[in-house]
């Protein structure tokens, strides 16, 4: 009786270990890149909706805004991203990372390790829009060849020349650096805006005959909407198929660690959109 209990106090702790990565395996983070647009007038509105529409969908959701206009990380965030995250609903968080990225860059300039150390530290979102200049989603995402699967980005644009000449830049750099050749697209403009289509066709148009790309969809979102409103049907389509385009995460060992210790498992709706 006693070595039969003894085994079994043994193995019982092997075994749960085993069921927590079991069960966690299929439990994926995914990371969706969101080209920052410093011309454009509204562009924290397109973040919200993005959020909004992805918290409609029941998913937790953190913003690493790392773009140029983005707040500069807290001190503390230098040394412990966690202790930078701040709720700013039930299931939206916030990560001020303007310049933080580079902290993590390696010998190649690949700063890569940087998503590795949000993906500790935020391990109970489910997704995370990684809002950034083009160049330095190039740095984070890389070609793809990094174990990381490859992702399609979400450009931020309005019916202003200004704001299209730079996402065009943008696509550029995606195109000519990365090889990223497909994208989405939102465009900030009000509901009677005569531009709105024509720069969609016209980025559309140039990304297919200049740099052999492709626009997959593009939805126009109403600045004065509100940021709690229901999400149109186009807009809900558009962030599905960023959802299930996603670089997909899978949890590390520090991950495994903290859910060995207790910490509370992140239910997920992922499973209906593999």
């Amino acid at each position: 009786m006693k070595s039969r209990r003894k085994t079994a106090q043994l193995s019982s702790p092997v075994d749960q270990a085993d069921g927590l990565r079991r069960l966690f395996a299929s439990r994926t983070m995914r990371f969706v890149p969101v080209v920052s647009n410093p011309f454009i007038t509204h562009g924290g509105v397109l973040i919200e909706r993005l959020c909004s529409t992805l918290d409609d969908m029941g998913m937790t959701t953190l913003v690493v805004d790392a773009s140029e206009r983005g707040g500069p990380p807290k001190e503390l965030a230098r040394f412990d991203l966690a202790e930078g995250m701040e709720p700013l609903s039930p299931r939206i968080n916030y990560l001020a990372a303007r310049g933080l990225p580079v902290r993590w860059v390696d010998e190649r300039g690949s700063t890569r390790a940087f998503l590795d150390a949000v993906a500790d530290a935020g391990a109970g979102n489910h997704v995370v829009l990684v809002h950034a200049s083009a160049l330095e989603l190039v740095r984070l995402f890389g070609r793809g060849d990094e174990g990381l699967s490859r992702p399609r980005p979400v450009l931020l644009c309005d019916d202003r020349s200004e704001s299209m000449t730079h996402t065009y830049a943008a696509l550029k750099i995606l195109a000519q650096r990365s090889d990223w050749l497909t994208h989405d697209l939102l465009i900030s403009a009000a509901p009677g805006s005569q531009q709105a289509r024509a720069v969609a066709d016209r980025l559309g148009h140039c990304v297919d005959l200049f740099l052999g790309g492709l626009q997959r969809s593009w939805v126009q979102v109403d600045p004065a909407e509100r940021a709690c409103a229901a999400p149109s049907p186009e807009l809900g389509e558009l962030v599905r198929g960023l959802v299930a385009a996603a670089a997909r995460y899978s949890a590390t060992d520090s991950q495994f660690a903290a859910l060995a210790r207790g910490a509370a498992l992140p239910a997920t709706p992922f499973n209906s959109m593999n």
